[in-house]
């Protein structure tokens, strides 16, 4: 089938690649010309594994093409998706700017019926107000239909996740476009779910505020084992055997971050006051996520004190492994206020350079390598978990630094390794390994 989808963000490009994959004709339609001819030469603007692959790949077969021409695009498709962004307003609501433009944009491109889908993460009841506002645009010969299909991918693991994922959602209130948004996912071979329009929309919000809840409970039960000397990771594996708990989204760290669960989160509790409903169990997850950030940084200052004059290393900027994302990462929370309070920092991350160089103070010195971040520093944060710091010996830390304080945001040590290793190791959940004194 011949599909167009309008956005090349993160969602639109794997979306878009996942969909050629199948054998299906896709263009994908960019505002920008310098990320259209970027990615019309198999270059991905966005750092994710296995997708340029796919993309050079799809290009080749003829399967894949990349355009600013929207009108061209639209009118030569069955169907369009869209899948520009929804980030969060300053009051937690979701932003729909862009997807009015799309809106005015397709209105004034279309020559004939379509059906419009939407992949775009958007508050309930909006894929409805798109069509009333499509219906109210448009000739009265030309009739579209809006699909709901929400996504469901982790960054970092997109491709597995669209090539194998858990379902995939299907929310219509017409039948036959319910049936070719099917016939168009077929090929995935995974479960899908069909549904109404505004319950797929839920699901999405749903989704992924149950996910932010379950991490922040981990964490918090975190907090409570550092009192009572118990260790947050055998909890958690004694949890996550439970079939009813699932072993997923219970690795205690220093929050949540990224570009979903922080927008989700906030959107739905907006969208449960708009009908007036506390939904306080949200509001809490939110408050915790927010004071967790910080808690190897307070943690920090209780030790020494003061941290002004303080050289300190941060490994990992990257809200996560396996992308270049900083959105809402706890290491811009972290940063920031380490350069206020006078401390001198230097950071590494394999390949999330480029973005904290665009959000992070002029004051911040990067570093081509974790040993450059570490050396010469009186405490090191770690804030993503990426392989290569997880595999740094641990004499580095001993050797490189001025005293080995660490700050272990995402618990890459084991605890057996750290003793006697001349480390002070300050984890999550975990004993604080003190094997010499904090130099104030």
């Amino acid at each position: 089938m011949n599909i167009s989808v309008v956005g090349t963000g993160y969602v639109g490009l794997v979306t878009g690649v996942g969909l050629s994959e199948i054998n299906h004709n896709v263009t994908c339609v960019d505002t920008n010309p310098q990320k259209v001819d970027l990615m019309s030469k198999g270059r991905s603007p966005i750092y994710e594994p296995g997708l340029e692959e796919l993309m050079e790949k799809n290009i080749k077969l003829g399967r894949l093409r990349f355009t600013t021409e929207h009108k061209g695009a639209f009118n030569n498709s069955d169907v369009i998706y869209i899948a520009v962004g929804t980030p969060d307003n300053e009051d937690g609501t979701a932003n729909l700017t862009y997807i009015n433009q799309v809106i005015d944009v397709i209105a004034n491109s279309i020559t004939e019926d379509k059906i419009i889908v939407t992949k775009s993460t958007v508050p309930v009841g909006t894929n409805h107000l798109i069509m009333k506002k499509l219906n109210e645009k448009l000739p009265n010969h030309i009739k579209v239909e809006v699909v709901s299909n929400p996504e469901f991918l982790r960054e970092g693991s997109a491709i597995e996740d669209i090539f194998h994922g858990d379902r995939i959602v299907i929310g219509a209130d017409n039948q036959l476009a319910s049936e070719i948004i099917r016939e168009i996912n077929k090929p995935y071979n995974i479960p899908i779910f069909e549904t109404d329009i505004r319950s797929a929309e839920m699901i999405k919000y749903a989704s992924n505020a149950f996910l932010a809840t379950k991490i922040s409970f981990i964490n918090e039960i975190a907090n409570i084992c550092e009192k009572v000397e118990a260790n947050v990771e055998e909890v958690a594996l004694g949890m996550g055997m439970d079939s009813r708990v699932g072993n997923q989204f219970l690795r205690a760290g220093i929050g949540y971050g990224g570009s979903c669960f922080p927008k989700d989160t906030k959107a739905l509790k907006k969208i449960a006051e708009n009908v007036d409903y506390d939904f306080k169990l949200l509001s809490s997850v939110i408050e915790f996520n927010n004071r967790q950030q910080r808690k190897l940084l307070d943690q920090a200052i209780n030790d020494f004190g003061t941290l002004k004059g303080k050289t300190v290393g941060i490994l990992g900027v990257a809200f996560k492994p396996n992308t270049d994302d900083i959105r809402e990462a706890s290491s811009l929370v972290i940063i920031r206020d380490l350069i206020k309070m006078g401390a001198k920092v230097k950071v590494y991350d394999p390949v999330a350079i480029d973005n904290a160089k665009k959000e992070l103070p002029i004051e911040v010195e990067y570093k081509n390598t974790a040993l450059d971040a570490i050396n010469n520093t009186d405490l090191v944060f770690i804030l993503t978990e990426w392989d290569e710091f997880k595999s740094i010996p641990l004499e580095c830390f001993t050797d490189s630094m001025l005293t080995p304080n660490v700050y272990d945001g995402r618990n890459c040590f084991d605890l057996e390794n750290v003793k006697n290793s001349g480390i002070n190791y300050c984890s999550i959940g975990r004993k604080y390994i003190k094997n010499q004194k904090v130099k104030l």
